[in-house]
């Protein structure tokens, strides 16, 4: 195959319809615009959401509470899912993220207490819980904020 011979599929590319060039066009007089109205006048627009004057659907709907656009987003993880890694593991947020233990989009990660910790585990995350912190500590790790 070479650069000249290239072309482009079939039915992909239209002719640009030429409209107000005369009655045998087929588009002529009104230009495909129809009789009066606000949309056959030049420079006419509407909002996206206009809806021929009738109440928008978008204000008939009702509104309940609100979203806290600075609240963030942390995502927890028990203690017994960190017995999959080895003795003696440092744990940073970016390797819960490659054992698939947090994924998607988030702002911090704190270990909840559930469950039992059998492993010594260095583990820097954002928070713990205190009943995590406490297990951790007992079992010969170290707890680390970050």
């Amino acid at each position: 195959m070479d650069l000249h011979s290239l072309k482009p599929a079939e039915g992909s590319k239209h002719r640009r319809i030429r409209v107000g060039r005369g009655r045998a066009s087929g588009k002529g007089k009104t230009a495909g615009r129809g009789h009066k109205g606000q949309m056959s006048r030049a420079g006419a627009t509407h909002k996206p959401l206009f809806e021929g004057g009738q109440m928008p659907f978008v204000r008939k709907l009702p509104k309940r509470g609100f979203k806290n656009f600075n609240s963030k987003e942390i995502l927890p993880v028990n203690l017994d899912a960190l017995n999959v890694f080895e003795d003696g593991t440092e744990v940073t947020i970016e390797l819960l993220q490659e054992k698939g233990l947090v994924n998607g989009r988030f702002d911090g990660v704190k270990i909840l207490g559930t469950g039992s910790i059998e492993k010594k585990l260095t583990v820097k995350v954002n928070a713990f819980s205190a009943s995590a912190k406490e297990a951790l500590e007992a079992a010969g790790g170290t707890c680390e904020v970050v």
